[in-house]
């Protein structure tokens, strides 16, 4: 059996009890942080909750070995953790796919995730459009795939979720701040040059969520773009048509710039 669970958003008290409840019974325990992080945490705070040793895995280990993990757990009980929640990366998707293919016995515990946590703005869940997640740029490489979801999403008067790239590899660890990403969209503003976004323009940026203290802030972006969010994970949001009741979610949930 294959069990794959969630470890929340923040640090090691975010897992459930039922994760913790298994981890304590199977055979082995793996995990990867190249798709997310707790940056509140370590692993061996986490290991120590459980009580068991983790096996950190690269993205290599799981996009082009994961299938021997599912092998392994033909014959032994496996916890694959992830931080959130396991199903919400297309890569762990394709884990869950290949393990019922190859007839192993999946289990999945959730947990707390971005998707539900972006709800502490007070702008209603169920108006997010597509989701899009801003990369750091390089030598002939500078996507405009976030662009084109904010400006399809406004058309629609959506919300959207701009996730921030981070770098987990052996000798790189890096996160991308709110700050870095609003200047990747002024500078995509600047190519396409569709008015889909300006100085102006009003965002939310979020940070740390999942933790006791994380950081709320509502204003435009030329208020925004120099200023100290503290320490990752930062997120952004493109807010589409307001409710008269997210205006005031706005104005007394966020820290207004």
């Amino acid at each position: 059996m294959i069990i794959f669970a969630g470890l929340g958003l923040y640090d090691e008290n975010d897992m459930t009890l039922k994760t913790l409840k298994f981890a304590k019974k199977v055979d082995k325990i793996y995990a990867e942080f190249y798709t997310s992080v707790l940056t509140g945490t370590t692993i061996e705070k986490i290991e120590e909750v459980l009580g068991r040793k983790i096996h950190v895995l690269s993205r290599k280990d799981v996009e082009y070995e994961g299938y021997k993990i599912i092998e392994e757990a033909k014959d032994k009980d496996v916890m694959f953790l992830t931080a959130g929640d396991p199903m919400v990366a297309t890569t762990h998707i394709d884990l869950v796919i290949e393990a019922k293919k190859r007839e192993v016995e999946v289990l999945i515990i959730n947990a707390p995730s971005i998707y539900s946590a972006v709800g502490i703005t007070g702008l209603q869940l169920y108006k997010f459009g597509k989701t899009t997640s801003i990369v750091f740029p390089e030598e002939n490489y500078f996507p405009e795939t976030p662009y084109n979801v904010i400006k399809e999403n406004l058309e629609r008067g959506l919300h959207t979720l701009c996730l921030l790239d981070i770098r987990i590899e052996e000798n790189e660890k890096r996160f991308m701040t709110a700050n870095e990403g609003l200047k990747i969209l002024l500078e995509l503003e600047n190519r396409k040059k569709e008015n889909v976004l300006s100085e102006e323009t009003k965002v939310v940026v979020v940070a740390r969520l999942g933790s006791l203290k994380p950081k709320l802030v509502y204003g435009k972006i030329k208020d925004l773009i120099n200023y100290d969010f503290g320490e990752p994970l930062h997120s952004i949001i493109i807010p589409g048509k307001l409710h008269f009741m997210e205006e005031e979610a706005l104005k007394y949930l966020c820290e207004n710039i």
